[in-house]
């Protein structure tokens, strides 16, 4: 921002390496008022900003854990025209209080910036000089007819914008004030302000009392007048309001981050799920399941003469049965296609509804939402309830909207299907989508995929030398082919891939959700080998067939649709011209291609001593109790112009460069120190994971390095389990077996990443000294889809068990793969069913909600 010196800007100087959190921290003070803002990425950065001594008011410093930001403080306190400069920080999610340096002026919470920082600021500049050792302790602010008569002193912001608070006198711990939410929680405000104090409303555990100081992160469960208890957390502030000791408790209620989580799992499910009449209930009953709701109806348009039709889905989850009502009588039904939600989640907000459904169901809160196309359109209503009062509403109303988009896409794609072939959309021949239906979901995928940040690929599938057979056997067995060809595109693909008949014996492919390109080409491969698979006509004869497959991918190839699909058909003429009978990945011109690797290059050398390079930990939990039992260390790259660089485009050319080894390194010690640290604060002795590429495990001294990490950073070598990929052979790797036997001598254990995926032979696999074996994703993805893949997964964990190795799973998505994995035995698991790879604070968190509920005597199942 630029400053005008007219008006005397005040400077603020803000610092954090978190790129999109600078950015927000800026967007928060930029909108307030003629600051001279400066933002600093590191400490190098910072005192080039400074080397010209601006005149600065404020400095706003992220706190993460790590001492980047320590630093920075450091140097800005040794300048004596910055030495009593004030201080604010924003402490990200997961850390306590306690981690804030001692002379901090305020804090504020990364979540509640875009509110909180700029009148934080504002305060903290206008009373400077900072006084050491003092924090503002504030509260959310009460509802207008709560709220006290105050003094002018200003409370607002101790805890987080919506949580359930009160607060209580000092001395007696009586309560004199109560919040929105938790009288909305508690659901008597008039009986909270009586005589009623502290310990009677929360119940501490057994042997622990009341602190005496802040605190954060006390267990304990609420005492509703209905005599139900509601299990959660509290965080206490001491403080002084209109001249009175008060002491401010805010609640946290763990059902409400609980169903978080499930909505969150269940949308990630809904998108897989299929899109026909079978998916849609699935995904009713995976809603029901996850939202633990009593009933759930879908409705599609009306009938004739206005009237509802009867619902394409009805799920029961009540006791005994019920009669449901005429669709004519439901009048909340048709103020809902008529396109108005109605919606009563909220406790106390049901009354009386004159509605037959709503009676004979007997619920207590209810909503009916209207389903919608793009053009707001209503194509249906979906309708859910349950028979008790909710209090989950905060969580549970945006997730059935976000469900609700789900099924309205179901229900558009279903109409489309109906009405495709009196409109054109579909191909009469194979029932697949033809050219223009193709060209709109690709359109509609780009712009998800730029909404999401989403990689996806587009396939040319292309029959090699049709037109011979036309010509030799005739159109109707050309039919014939065509036909088959389409019914084993559909067979290879998954249920939420797009398969089309673009034009003649031309075939286009969506591939969404793709975590590697590597999962793409195996897929090419699958279709090239079951093209190649006799094809019986209905004479008895058989035809040979085969195709030819280019393959682009957005936004890596192109960044629109008609420019993405002639990368692809230009990859699959390179098909043919090397003999047909394969496919080939776009490859743009040798010399762009070269500029563009050279400059990434460039960065990369940079990456690390910039503190670009993060280390995130993804957990793998036992099949049987779901518990965590050890992590995987993954690299991540944010780049401060290009942002998170993927790990599939940058690692290769790490390795090109030789760079993998210092990066290798780099990651292995710093996941090393942190696993230690974890450690020592749980006691777990969890198992980590860390990938040796072909570069590192050809250097001499990589022994040596390994034990030198483990040394320095204090870590049981039992701990470590170092990851050799499948494809990384004795050819390659002279002494790959040599060194493995040294590094399990030490002490490491040594696993087999994405097996399957490389042409290891079994004996390869009985020298190497493997603990275990991991089963590639591309193969647990297929579960319940490829019966051949399915297969595979059996035999390699019978083949492991055999040769007395444990096995992981990778890419454990859904359910589906959870059962199926459990019924056969798998011992560990992997994948986005359980976590994400988090970064370090996000994990320490989910290892210290593990640790409090086996301190509680509660089972840690699921906490992953």
């Amino acid at each position: 921002m630029s400053a005008n010196p007219q008006n005397d800007p005040k400077g603020i100087v803000i610092f954090t390496p978190r790129r999109d959190l600078r950015r927000a921290m800026f967007d928060a003070l930029d909108a307030g008022g003629d600051f001279l803002l400066l933002s600093a990425r590191d400490t190098v950065h910072l005192r080039s900003l400074l080397a010209d001594h601006p005149a600065l008011s404020l400095m706003v410093v992220a706190i993460d854990g790590s001492q980047d930001a320590f630093d920075a403080i450091g140097h800005l306190r040794t300048a004596t025209a910055y030495a009593g400069l004030p201080l604010i920080c924003v402490v990200e999610e997961g850390l306590a209080l306690s981690s804030m340096p001692a002379d901090a002026a305020d804090w504020v919470r990364a979540a509640a910036l875009s509110d909180e920082l700029l009148p934080r600021a504002l305060r903290a500049m206008a009373s400077a000089p900072a006084q050491k050792n003092v924090r503002t302790v504030a509260l959310t602010p009460a509802t207008p007819a709560m709220a006290p008569a105050t003094d002018g002193s200003d409370y607002r912001f101790a805890f987080d914008s919506g949580c359930a608070w009160v607060m209580a006198a000092a001395g007696t711990g009586r309560i004199v004030e109560v919040g929105e939410a938790f009288a909305r929680l508690f659901g008597d405000a008039t009986f909270l302000l009586g005589d009623l104090a502290l310990s009677d409303l929360f119940r501490l555990a057994s042997g622990v009392t009341w602190p005496q100081r802040d605190a954060d992160g006390i267990a304990c469960a609420v005492r509703r007048p209905d005599g139900a208890d509601i299990t959660g957390e509290l965080d206490i502030r001491r403080i002084v309001h209109a001249g009175e000791q008060r002491v401010a408790v805010a609640f946290r209620d763990f059902r409400t981050s609980e169903m978080a989580e499930r909505a969150l799992s269940l949308l990630s499910l809904l998108d897989a799920s299929a899109s026909d009449d079978e998916g849609m209930g699935e995904a009713a009953a995976m809603l029901a399941d996850a939202l633990d709701l009593d009933v759930v109806a879908i409705w599609a348009g009306v009938t004739e003469g206005d009237a509802p039709a009867p619902p394409l889905i009805r799920l029961w989850n009540g006791p005994g049965t019920v009669a449901w009502p005429d669709e004519g009588s439901l009048s909340l039904l048709k103020t809902c296609l008529a396109g108005e939600a109605v919606v009563r989640l909220q406790p106390g907000e049901t009354g009386r509804v004159a509605d037959p459904l709503i009676e004979a169901l007997g619920l207590q809160s209810f909503a009916f939402l209207p389903l919608n196309d793009e053009r707001r359109a209503v194509l249906g209503a979906i309708f859910v309830g349950r028979r008790r009062a909710l209090d989950d509403a905060r969580v549970l109303e945006p997730a059935l909207r976000a469900a609700s988009s789900r099924f309205a896409s179901s229900l558009e794609l279903r109409r489309t299907r109906e009405q495709g072939r009196a409109k054109g959309l579909l191909d009469g021949l194979t029932g697949l989508p033809n050219r223009l239906l193709f060209n709109d979901r690709l359109d509609t995928t780009i712009r998800e995929a730029q909404r999401t940040g989403e990689c996806f690929a587009a396939l040319f599938v292309d029959l090699d030398r049709f037109k011979s057979i036309n010509d030799t056997l005739g159109h109707s067995v050309g039919d014939q082919v065509l036909a088959a060809v389409a019914r084993r595109l559909r067979a290879s693909v998954r249920a939420s891939d797009t398969v089309a008949r673009y034009a003649g014996d031309e075939f286009t492919l969506i591939l969404r959700h793709i975590i590697k390109r590597d999962d793409v080409l195996r897929i090419a491969e699958k279709i090239v080998q079951v093209m190649e698979t006799p094809l019986p006509l209905d004479d008895g004869s058989e035809l040979q067939i085969t195709v030819s497959i280019g393959v682009a991918f957005f936004p890596d190839d192109a960044a629109d649709g008609e420019t993405l699909l002639r990368h692809a058909d230009e990859a699959m003429y390179g098909a043919k011209s090397l003999g047909r009978n394969n496919f080939q990945i776009y490859a743009p011109s040798a010399d762009l291609s070269q500029q563009q690797h050279v400059a990434l290059k460039a960065k990369l050398r940079h990456a690390e001593r910039n503190g670009e390079l993060r280390v995130f930990y993804q957990p793998q939990v036992d099949t049987l109790t779901e518990d965590i039992v050890g992590m995987e260390a993954l690299v991540r790259w944010e780049h401060p112009e290009l942002g998170t660089i993927s790990p599939a485009f940058f690692i290769p050319l790490a390795e090109a460069s030789g760079l993998i080894v210092s990066i290798g390194e780099w990651v292995m010690r710093t996941a090393c120190a942190q696993a230690h640290v974890w450690e020592k604060m749980f006691g777990l002795h969890l198992r980590l994971g860390v990938n040796l590429s072909a570069v590192q495990l050809m250097q001499p001294n990589l022994v040596a390095t390994v034990a030198n990490a483990l040394t320095d950073t204090g870590l049981d070598p039992s701990c470590l389990e170092l990851e050799v990929t499948e494809s990384i052979s004795v050819k390659t790797v002279p002494h790959l077996v040599e060194s493995l036997d040294a590094l399990h001598a030490m002490g490491c254990r040594i696993a087999i990443d994405d097996f399957g995926t490389g042409a290891a032979s079994l004996d390869y696999l009985r020298r190497l000294p493997a603990d275990r074996i991991k089963i590639d994703q591309s193969f647990v993805r297929n579960i319940g889809v490829d019966p051949d893949d399915e297969a595979i997964v059996r035999a390699t964990i019978d083949m492991a068990h055999r040769l007395k190795r444990g096995v992981v799973a990778e890419g454990v998505e859904i359910e589906q793969h959870l059962n199926f994995l459990r019924a056969n035995g798998c011992d560990e698991l992997q994948g986005y069913l359980f976590c994400r790879p988090l970064p370090t604070a996000a994990f320490e968190k989910l290892l210290a909600e593990r640790q409090r509920l086996l301190t509680e005597g509660l089972s840690p199942v699921g906490s992953a």
